[in-house]
């Protein structure tokens, strides 16, 4: 997950258990006690374990926010209209009238019931319209796939940003000749429809529909129709940035966006056919008003800029600006291109032999200025943000200024929002990969001008939650995984396991429990294993050491930086012994580069995970990290393309001659092959 802002190391934590030990203090006509029984009675826990098992008490500053933060939007919800939420809900509700929500922990007081409220049409709701609880298909098979950040991985063609065409060109080469199982990619949500284009996948205007960004322009059946002028003209346009495609110069999303604005602006001018037409117009009946609410925000961002909370006062009303936007048809068309590019990347993968074809990843939250928020205020909390406690890579902390749902209200809606917005990911995939899965049952909540070691959790409906997403991947028979690494309760892991939930498993931070490597036969079955994740540095990062130097220039470290280069050192070095024992490395022999890649995704082939994600980056050598977490404008974040270890871009086409990759991808295919056959054999 992404880091926004800098956070400072945790400090007061002595002063702050000394004065919750004091059960007189006064907090704005609350004692102290009565200050934690309203906190833990609408759901927030009052102290929590951190990532070196020690108890932490959450300073009373921050229950006093939170506090407030959810009888504000209790009043903003009633003022707009909004359901009354029950006694859990109500901050000032008498302690006795609340349900125990907090520390239900899947027990009484609803938790069973939530999920199975209301099916909609289409059989969408909390347990994906079947009104019982259903596990998500588990594979029956170990595959790999590569996983990728897909704006980096371009094609001669593409307009220097990567695309759906190149989507489907990796998933049917990488299946037909490698035999990969799938590709997973980065989220594609939705970013602002103008300049300037916010970076991160994770920081999204919704998390509903895709971002137009991704297009193939020329895959649009109306371009063929254009007069060759026209035509032309467009090819103009994409000429200087795919002359970036061959520079390891950041990606400009700005510049990639308006010029394919333009370009679709022309295409949309002309006639569609009346089968194309009535395509299109189904398209926008199944999409009912989420699409005319994300259509409609576009428009007036268009017009007042992209964040509805500094709009003129009567547009903030959804349902008043409705009536005064205009231009909404061009987004919801260019929705409509998008979900046919989707399916045909997925159709893509699928006639190229992978199992499960395109896995999409779904961010824990969305901008507060994006379309989300704007059109379902009363389910969104304002003056909190959703981040993560201090752990051994982030101690700072994270806050990735997200508003999180309002858990009482998300429970007065069977957790329905939740398991719409899963069917909608699913629609064109074959699984979905739920970043911190973790916020199904707790989420970090930063109060608005504190720092990110002084949050606390506040819980929901775990097992209503958790049915959402299984139900919906039940329904479409796609695989759901889980991005569970940090900070995680065992119940919480325990309960998505028993609901065939894969967990994710990252080689860097696994270990014994005496801190030594995790041995192969010690890894989950039921997870995908990665050497590491979009927010650690490549494996070269590791080697060289620049993965501790980049995070000391940023001030990101909460110690010395010799002593993180120690452990960090230790680390590498420990996994190089692994690595030797397991005789996927000659002892005693310095290894290249592109050996001991090899050697890593060797050994997870080795390990019992049911998938297996090869990072691209990992395989050409890549040495720039994608996200370091706690920055923004300090780092390129999420803008940097594919290159090989000395800087140069890698484009699809170069892909299948690469040595490297074909040397990961032939060790990791092997290594499945081999261990099926073994266990077949035994």
């Amino acid at each position: 997950m992404l880091g926004q802002r800098k956070s400072s190391p945790l400090t007061h934590s002595n002063d702050l258990n000394k004065a919750r030990a004091v059960e007189g203090v006064d907090h704005g006509g609350m004692t102290d006690g009565e200050l934690i029984r309203r906190a833990e009675a609408a759901g927030i826990s009052t102290t929590y374990e951190n990532w070196q098992h020690k108890q932490v008490a959450v300073p009373p500053q921050t229950l006093e926010a939170i506090l407030a933060a959810l009888a504000q939007a209790n009043a903003a919800a009633t003022a707009v209209g909004g359901e009354t939420v029950g006694a859990r809900g109500a901050v000032d509700a008498p302690d006795d009238a609340a349900h125990d929500g907090a520390g239900r922990g899947g027990g009484a007081g609803g938790a069973g019931e939530a999920g199975g409220r209301g099916v909609s049409e289409g059989g969408v709701d909390g347990r994906g319209g079947s009104g019982v609880d259903v596990g998500a298909p588990v594979p029956e098979q170990r595959s790999w796939g590569f996983t990728v950040q897909l704006y980096s991985v371009r094609s001669k063609a593409s307009w220097g940003h990567g695309d759906l065409r190149d989507l489907a060109e990796l998933a049917s080469w990488s299946g037909g000749q490698l035999g990969a199982g799938f590709v997973l990619v980065n989220p594609l949500h939705a970013a602002e429809p103008v300049p300037p284009i916010s970076p991160s996948p994770y920081l999204p205007m919704t998390r509903r529909y895709s971002s137009p960004l991704y297009l193939r322009v020329e895959d649009v059946p109306e371009y063929t129709s254009l007069s060759a002028g026209q035509r032309d003209h467009i090819q103009q346009l994409a000429e200087p940035l795919r002359a970036q495609n061959t520079t390891s110069d950041l990606i400009d999303r700005d510049a990639v966006w308006t010029a394919k604005r333009a370009a679709l602006e022309l295409i949309y001018q002309s006639p569609r056919t009346a089968e194309r037409q009535a395509a299109f117009d189904a398209y926008r009946q199944r999409e009912g008003a989420e699409l005319t609410y994300w259509a409609a925000w576009c428009a007036l961002a268009e017009r007042y800029g992209p964040d509805w909370r500094e709009w003129p006062e009567p547009l903030r009303d959804r349902d008043y600006a409705l009536t005064q936007a205009e231009g909404t048809e061009f987004h919801g068309w260019l929705q409509w291109l998008v979900d046919a590019q989707l399916a045909a990347a997925q159709q893509a993968a699928r006639d190229a032999g992978m199992a499960r074809g395109i896995i999409h990843d779904l961010a824990v939250g969305v901008h507060p200025g994006g379309a989300d928020v704007w059109a379902h205020q009363d389910l969104l909390v304002s003056g909190v943000s959703v981040g993560a406690p201090p752990d051994s890579f982030n101690q700072l902390g994270q806050d990735w200024m997200q508003p999180p749902w309002h858990p009482q209200r998300l429970d007065a809606t069977g957790y329905r929002p939740l398991a719409e917005l899963f069917a909608a990911t699913l629609r064109n995939a074959g699984g979905l990969r739920v970043d911190h899965v973790m916020g199904l049952a707790r989420l970090w909540w930063v109060p608005a001008g504190m720092t990110a070691d002084r949050g606390a959790y506040v819980r929901y409906d775990l097992p209503a939650a958790v049915a959402a997403l299984t139900g919906q991947a039940a329904r479409t028979g796609s695989v759901a995984i889980g991005e569970d690494l940090g900070t995680v309760e065992e119940s919480t892991r325990g309960y998505l396991a028993e609901h065939g939930v894969l967990g994710t498993t990252m080689l860097w931070f696994a270990a014994e429990p005496d801190g030594t490597p995790l041995r192969p036969g010690h890894w989950r079955r039921g997870c995908m294993a990665t050497v590491g994740t979009h927010d650690v540095p490549p494996i070269a990062g590791f080697l060289s050491g620049d993965q501790v130097r980049e995070r000391a220039r940023l001030h990101l470290l909460a110690g010395p930086e010799i002593e993180e280069q120690q452990r960090s050192v230790a680390l590498v070095d420990g996994w190089r012994d692994m690595l030797a024992a397991c005789k996927l490395l000659v002892p005693d022999r310095p290894a290249t580069l592109e050996e001991f890649t090899v050697a890593l995704y060797s050994f997870l082939a080795r390990t019992p995970a049911l998938l297996v994600g090869v990072s691209l980056a990992d395989a050409v050598g890549d040495t720039r990290s994608q996200n370091i977490p706690g920055t923004s404008e300090e780092y390129p974040n999420w803008r940097i393309p594919l290159t090989d270890s000395e800087g140069k871009p890698v484009p699809l086409e170069d892909l299948p001659a690469h040595a490297g990759v074909r040397a990961v991808a032939d060790a990791v295919s092997g290594g499945l092959a081999g261990r099926a056959h073994a266990g077949h054999k035994a």
